[in-house]
């Protein structure tokens, strides 16, 4: 396995990955190296492709990815099932819970979808920001409500304050 540190308005963005997809992408709150096998090594060439579409996305010059991406294969069906609607969310647009459910055919699965976010491995390009509470509350993020709303915000979602 290979990472990536990624600087970013957001604070720094752990990539980690293989020679031929995209593993993760989380949020490196606090020592994000802590958190990486052993055996991975640094290699910031190998996520280039990545580096300069997050460049973009911050940039407000890119609305989508297309970064080759690996989706654990152990992963539950459902979890898989939930990150593909949530990247079939626009950019500046938002979902509820609620919608997904509705959109993959299970509308009383609510809970299970926010379990599924909650598990989403490659945050920002799976926008897993971009799901909201049916009543438009910012609800629960791995990188921090604050992040949330930056991300939202720098999509046009919300105004700027």
């Amino acid at each position: 396995m290979y990472y990536s540190v990624f600087k970013s308005p957001v604070g720094d963005l752990l990539l980690e990955g293989t020679k031929h997809a995209l593993h993760k992408l989380s949020f490196a709150n606090s020592n994000p190296l802590s958190r990486l096998d052993k055996t991975s090594e640094r290699n910031d060439q190998l996520f280039q492709p990545a580096r300069q579409q997050l460049t973009e996305y911050f940039r407000c010059e890119r609305t989508k990815f297309d970064i080759n991406l690996h989706l654990d294969e152990e992963e539950n069906s459902f979890h898989r099932e939930v990150w593909e609607e949530l990247r079939k969310i626009p950019f500046g647009c938002t979902r509820s819970y609620t919608e997904i459910a509705q959109r993959i055919g299970r509308p009383k699965a609510c809970r299970a979808v926010g379990q599924a976010n909650n598990r989403n491995p490659i945050s920002i390009v799976i926008p897993c920001h971009r799901v909201i509470g049916a009543n438009g509350s910012l609800t629960g993020f791995g990188g921090g409500l604050e992040t949330k709303d930056f991300l939202l915000r720098h999509e046009g979602v919300f105004a700027q304050k």
